[in-house]
């Protein structure tokens, strides 16, 4: 698909030079920093070192006093908790965390992860019932729950306090809690909105520990679930979520607990050196799989047991599920395809809306997903079952898609996600009608430029710039992810060195050179690109990513490709 070109503007280039010595980095880095907003020497400092000591004292969320007063009253007097969350990684790690924190403090603690078929989404009747057969106590959402006010209600009359943690776009009126711990609710002051499930379970454990004057220090070992959680979330990895990736991968790397190291071997990944790319696309599908398919509690076993054989055994049960999740996958994928070519016409149509009876509803988020690489719209599949509609929603730059579900609300029995990921659920019979406003919205909303993805260019250099103080300081960006991607840089006129190949599975390999500078550059799945480059041209624009790999224990700088004119 056709990619848009987008580079920063210029900045003066004493304001730079001046950043740079400031910082005492390149002034090409001190140009990438400054437009991504970092224009001080002291913010470029913490953003190099991301620890512990950056994060906001909990107390800042709105009802956090609340929340935590109740809690400790819990386990001081050995009040059964019942943490109750999402099926999907962030809700199943936010969820193992606290359960390990809690039994650790001495909570009579219980975890509940609904049934994605039976349940769906958000708090249960179910669970709330599970939770009152223990008797008087306190149930803590993570993860969900901002959009169940029935819910709520019922745990009220049960007899059950509840407290509900969530990152998710609240309704315009709260569910009826004890405490409502939302960063994204309008009156909350904290400072960072953009925390993942598990990172709003976070700052409750780190409230925890200052009413009771523990160190936070204490918190490192559950640090890893905190990672994972936070990276499979696909939230931005910046602020507090840079210091929870970047604390969290030295853990998995260094000193991981038994259940993520059986994960990581059963995945065929390399023990210590697990980046955000091992967590997204090895790590969190093998655990999302379970909750797709099946009971996610499994995964939860998985990351709170002690026992490599337990780990090893419940780690296998994941890999089979990954398997039988992929063939789902792909059926669906070919379907939804074959029903797109049928039906869709690009110069009128902005947005796609699927459904079809019994397509397995755990898995059509992911297909929406792989669509929208595809075509590029906003993708809704709704999979329908005894004429209700169980939809996920997935969307593109510039596309909000949950105030678009918003705007659709009353046809729809239940909505709830943020920006660009939604869930909803729908009569069968008000999807056509659905259809037609969704389309119309975007429409609307979307601009042509809007409908090819943008590319961002971090800065226009030649070959000549890529030192090996360039390159070192590049590393210091990572941990990388989204809002803060590996640093894209554009040159002109390049000259193809020798022939270009196919290498792999459909990689396009060649070398470049300019100023008598000579790197190795790779495009991953670009090997159809193949005609756009022929050795001896010198007129050669590419965009790429500088990255150092290593291979026979020799480290080499290669240009990893992300467009080629």
């Amino acid at each position: 698909m056709e990619q848009k070109w987008e580079l920063y503007e210029e900045v003066p280039r004493e304001r730079i030079e001046n950043l740079g010595r400031e910082a005492e980095i390149p002034p090409l880095i001190a140009r990438v920093l400054h437009n991504r907003g970092l224009k001080t020497a002291q913010s470029i400092t913490d953003f190099f070192n991301p620890t512990t000591a950056l994060l906001h004292d909990p107390f800042r969320m709105k009802d956090m006093d609340r929340a935590v007063e109740r809690i400790l009253r819990a386990l001081q007097e050995k009040e059964p908790i019942t943490l109750y969350g999402d099926y999907d990684v962030d809700g199943i790690t936010a969820v193992s965390m606290l359960y390990l924190f809690f039994r650790d403090l001495g909570g009579a603690v219980h975890a509940y992860i609904p049934d994605r078929q039976v349940e769906g989404y958000g708090l249960s009747e179910q669970g709330i019932r599970e939770a009152a057969s223990r008797g008087k106590g306190l149930v803590i959402s993570v993860d969900c729950g901002i959009t169940s006010p029935a819910e709520a209600r019922l745990a009220k009359a049960l007899d059950l306090d509840l407290i509900i943690s969530d990152h998710h776009e609240p309704a315009e009126r709260l569910p009826e809690a004890l405490a409502v711990l939302d960063p994204k609710r309008p009156d909350c002051p904290y400072p960072f909105k953009d925390l993942a499930g598990v990172g709003v379970a976070y700052k409750i454990a780190q409230g925890i520990l200052a009413a009771m004057k523990i160190g936070e220090d204490y918190l490192e070992k559950y640090i890893d679930l905190v990672a994972l959680g936070t990276a499979a979330d696909i939230v931005p990895l910046v602020e507090e979520n840079r210091v929870f990736v970047k604390e969290g991968l030295d853990k998995i790397n260094f000193h991981p607990e038994v259940g993520i190291e059986s994960l990581v071997e059963i995945a065929g990944l390399k023990p210590d050196r697990i980046e955000v790319g091992h967590i997204v696309f090895g790590l969190a599908p093998r655990i999302n799989a379970v909750g797709r398919l099946g009971n996610a509690l499994r995964a939860v076993r998985l990351l709170v047991t002690r026992e490599k054989a337990e780990a090893r055994k419940i780690a296998e049960v994941l890999e089979q599920e990954n398997r039988r999740r992929k063939e789902i996958d792909n059926t669906t994928l070919r379907e939804a395809i074959a029903e797109i070519e049928g039906s869709f016409d690009p110069q009128t149509t902005r947005s796609i809306v699927l459904a079809r009876d019994n397509w397995h509803s755990g898995v059509i988020g992911i297909v929406a997903s792989r669509l929208i690489d595809r075509y590029y719209r906003p993708t809704v599949m709704i999979s329908i079952e005894e004429n209700i509609g169980k939809g996920s929603a997935r969307s593109i730059e510039g596309f909000d898609i949950f105030n678009a579900l918003k705007s659709c609300g009353d046809c729809l029995l239940q909505f709830g996600g943020h920006k660009y990921a939604a869930g909803l659920t729908i009569e069968a019979s008000r999807i056509p009608e659905f259809r037609q406003r969704f389309d119309e919205i975007a429409r609307k909303t979307i601009p042509d430029i809007d409908l090819h993805p943008k590319l961002k260019i971090d800065a226009e250099i030649g070959l000549d710039q890529i030192t090996a103080e360039v390159v070192a300081s590049l590393e210091r960006f990572a941990p990388f992810g989204p809002g803060n991607y590996r640093p894209n840089f554009l040159s002109r006129n390049l000259e193809v060195v020798d022939p270009p190949r196919v290498v792999g599975s459909n990689h396009l390999k060649f070398r470049v050179q300019q100023h008598r500078e000579v790197f190795d550059a790779i495009g991953f799945n670009l090997g159809d690109d193949i005609y756009c480059v022929d050795r001896g041209m010198r007129t050669l624009q590419m965009v790429y990513a500088i990255e150092e790999t290593e291979y026979m224990n020799r480290r080499t700088v290669q240009l990893r490709i992300r467009d080629l004119r």
